[in-house]
């Protein structure tokens, strides 16, 4: 039934990110405030903004509905999701920061000397963008229809007029302002309901001591931690596809590039490492309530916006309904922004900017709005196309893409003098490959039946390891740039060293 809380919700999130957009649109004049807002962003909005795109509809919605199916065991997937700053903070932060560039693709390239790596990288992150973008729009359809009883198709369609209009009007600085507010909003939006609700759980005598049924199986995986041997690979692929993935993930680098330098870079990361800290606590507490309270596990993606109305009826369950209802709602858009930025800003470099030169600026943010209106119109469109996709798992299996592309290019373009084009373009086809195979075999098969479909569908345990050899075996065999050393040291010293220099 359709709740006017529920309905409230999702206009005035629309009407203050657009609101907030329009705000940030006041200070994006060039074309470094579109793609990375000048480098002028501080540690603590970039961490919040961080915040708001990293946690997605898969944090927000399918944490909880993986913890109500199969239980504590899949709190790795928010261990993993938030030790990957960790890993990214020691390995990539600051000297991703100091290369200078705008895009993966763009450090690729000047680390490489190569145009083929870049291409092949341009490819990638878009690929992976879009594979990102379809949860989301698939979440927005699902919390619409779950909050206010609209059709499916409606939230998708939202949610990308929603970002269209925010990125393409005021490029990674409109969206800066935006993607702090949602994530304050999304912490607010998950803690009080379950404040409340654990209330009520603890005045509920009969509920507390009968203790709820046990969830059984699901759609979504098959348990971490059981299962025998097949479970155990399981286990140690994801953790290894989440702690390694994150560095890939083309929306999260491309905020690195915003920091005024290296050291805020480092420091943004810990401040986010916090942030998501904080917020992870809160999904396993509406997985225990929707365990306690008897909830539906074939419904488990919309646990959280069901649980309030299942604890609470009546008008206090509509208005948490449509408190987290807001929070969701924010998810999609905040993630769906980052990703259009990263995406956007590759298309506009090696796509659309070739067909509108000569203009200056206003012919780069003329290509930057049209590779805008591409970045998401297409998943879009591929969201209503493929309905009832998985969220978590789509999201797991961008981070296994990212894991084996982007994070062997990464470690070893900064840490290892010896990495060659020729090496970079053949393990990131080698990994590509692999995963993204494994993507298109696990979309086409719903459920694992025995151990091929099992490796298959969580690649990383062997596709990360195989990315690393294969870069670095070929590399051995050619020859590194002529420039590698200059650069390296250039990625690794640090800001205050080179003033004092000068």
């Amino acid at each position: 039934m359709t709740t006017v809380p529920g309905f409230v919700a999702v206009v005035v999130v629309t009407v203050t990110t657009l609101a907030i957009g329009t705000y940030g649109l006041r200070f994006s004049r060039t074309t470094s405030d579109f793609f990375v807002a000048s480098r002028t962003v501080r540690p603590g909005l970039n961490a919040s903004a961080i915040g708001g795109e990293y946690l997605s509809a898969a944090s927000f919605l399918g944490v909880a509905g993986l913890l109500l199916t199969f239980g504590a065991e899949m709190l790795w997937y928010p261990i993993g999701w938030t030790a990957g700053y960790l890993v990214l903070l020691v390995l990539v932060a600051a000297p991703l920061r100091r290369s200078g560039a705008y895009t993966l693709p763009d450090f690729a390239e000047a680390r490489l000397a190569s145009r083929h790596v870049r291409n092949l990288c341009s490819v990638l992150v878009v690929a992976i963008g879009w594979l990102y973008l379809l949860p989301q729009f698939e979440g927005a359809g699902l919390t619409l229809a779950a909050a206010i009883d609209a059709p499916r198709w409606v939230g998708p369609v939202v949610v990308g007029a929603v970002v269209l209009v925010n990125v393409g009007s005021g490029g990674m600085r409109s969206i800066t302002f935006v993607q702090a507010f949602q994530y304050w909003l999304k912490l607010t939006a998950l803690l009080v309901p379950a404040a409340v609700l654990l209330v009520v759980w603890a005045g509920d005598e009969a509920v507390r001591s009968a203790g709820g049924p046990s969830a059984t199986a699901g759609d979504w995986s098959v348990p971490l931690g059981g299962g025998g041997a097949q479970g155990l690979y399981t286990t140690y692929s994801l953790v290894l596809a989440t702690f390694l993935g994150t560095m890939g993930l083309p929306h999260v680098v491309v905020r690195f590039y915003t920091n005024p330098d290296g050291r805020a870079a480092r420091r943004t990361t810990l401040a986010v490492l916090a942030l998501l800290g904080v917020f992870y606590v809160l999904p396993p507490v509406y997985a225990a309530l929707g365990r306690a309270y008897g909830a539906d596990p074939a419904t488990s993606d919309s646990l959280v916006l069901d649980l309030p109305r299942l604890v609470v009826p009546g008008t206090l369950g509509d208005v948490l309904t449509g408190m987290v209802t807001a929070g969701a709602f924010a998810a999609f858009l905040s993630t769906s922004s980052g990703l259009a930025i990263a995406v956007s800003g590759v298309l506009t470099q090696d796509v659309t900017s070739r067909r509108l030169p000569g203009l200056g600026d206003l012919g780069d943010l003329a290509a930057f709005r049209v590779a805008t209106l591409a970045a998401v119109v297409v998943p879009l469109l591929a969201t209503l196309a493929l309905p009832d996709f998985g969220v978590a798992r789509a999201v797991g299996l961008a981070f296994a893409v990212a894991a084996s592309t982007f994070c062997p290019l990464l470690v070893l373009g900064i840490w290892w003098r010896g990495l060659t084009a020729a090496g970079a373009v053949a393990g990131l086809l080698v990994g590509g490959t692999g995963s993204v195979a494994a993507v298109a075999w696990t979309l086409a098969h719903d459920r694992a039946q025995g151990w091929f479909d099992v490796v298959v569908g969580q690649p990383a345990a062997w596709s990360v390891p195989l990315a690393f050899a294969t870069m670095v075996v070929v590399s051995r065999r050619t020859t590194a740039p002529a420039h590698a050393r200059r650069f390296m040291v250039r990625l690794h010293t640090p800001e205050t060293v080179e003033l004092d220099r000068s």
